[in-house]
């Protein structure tokens, strides 16, 4: 029996898949089309869609432990749901989900109330599931590099209420031990849920600070206009995901994104530190 990764090709799902195979696990990668990218010896890829039930019913036969990740798109709940029907069907008793922070509280953000629809299902459902629920990630800033060094602003609009930014290779390692932990369990294991968190709370002027030293020139935050910034998402993407986007933002100003208690549970899993932002910046300033 295997592990099958829903979500394999994208940012998570390809350390996960990576991590499951250096810890000798079987691995299948649902893909929608092969050769995407290459994947480490030993991973089998399982071709699927996730609104074509036929080809996933195939995809969840012979698979004992579910890692499921869904992109930010309008039927992601759809096909969340469809895929969880789907696995209760094939008798899979193992899941890890991802889903967000404060998916309950950021209610008028669609893909966050998305992901809670989710998580009331596995609830409802009793499904023995890990929901994993990252804040935001570092390795968004990449998108936004290019501009803090031209323009030596930091446009990302996060507040000031405080945002633990984590980092996806800590995001993934989690999610390898939790895979690892219930598909090696002789019986399905309780629900539990995960925030998963960086090792501290970030402010928009507190990020500007990591940039200028990492550059050794003054950055500037750009500052808390959630307007402006939901016009620059909507030129270069869609603009139902600036608006999400937009909406995003205004909770994070609102209620922050930290997890009291959080860091030294998730060390403890990892059996390390957590990685930080400057070290993020760091190696980002490097090209590494």
């Amino acid at each position: 029996m295997s592990i099958l990764v829903i979500g394999a090709t994208g940012t998570i799902g390809s350390l996960v898949t990576q991590g499951l195979a250096d810890a000798g696990a079987e691995v299948k990668a649902l893909v929608r089309q092969t050769g995407k990218r290459a994947f480490a010896a030993g991973v089998t890829e399982v071709v699927a869609d996730l609104t074509d039930v036929p080809s996933l019913r195939a995809a969840l036969s012979s698979v004992r432990t579910l890692f499921l990740l869904n992109a930010v798109t309008p039927d992601e709940v759809t096909q969340a749901l469809i895929t969880l029907n789907l696995a209760q069907e094939a008798g899979i008793e193992r899941v890890v989900y991802l889903s967000v922070i404060h998916a309950d509280r950021f209610t008028n953000v669609p893909h966050f109330t998305g992901k809670h629809t989710v998580e009331r299902m596995i609830e409802s459902h009793g499904i023995a599931a890990t929901i994993l629920r990252p804040a935001y990630f570092m390795q968004n800033e990449r998108m936004v590099q290019q501009t803090i060094q031209d323009y030596s602003v930091y446009p990302m609009p996060i507040g000031s209420a405080g945002v633990s930014m984590v980092d996806a290779r800590d995001i993934a390692d989690v999610a390898v031990a939790e895979l690892l932990r219930r598909d090696r369990a002789s019986a399905p294991l309780e629900r539990i849920t995960l925030d998963l968190v960086g090792p501290q709370a970030l402010t928009g002027a507190s990020v500007a600070k990591i940039w200028s030293a990492a550059l050794g020139r003054e950055i500037a935050y750009g500052g808390d206009d959630v307007a402006a910034f939901e016009a620059q998402m909507a030129s270069f993407g869609p603009a139902w995901l600036a608006y999400d986007m937009r909406l995003m933002m205004a909770g994070i100003q609102q209620f922050g994104m930290t997890s009291e208690g959080t860091v030294d549970r998730l060390q403890a899993i990892l059996g390390r530190p957590l990685r930080s932002y400057g070290a993020f910046v760091r190696e980002a300033v490097a090209g590494e």
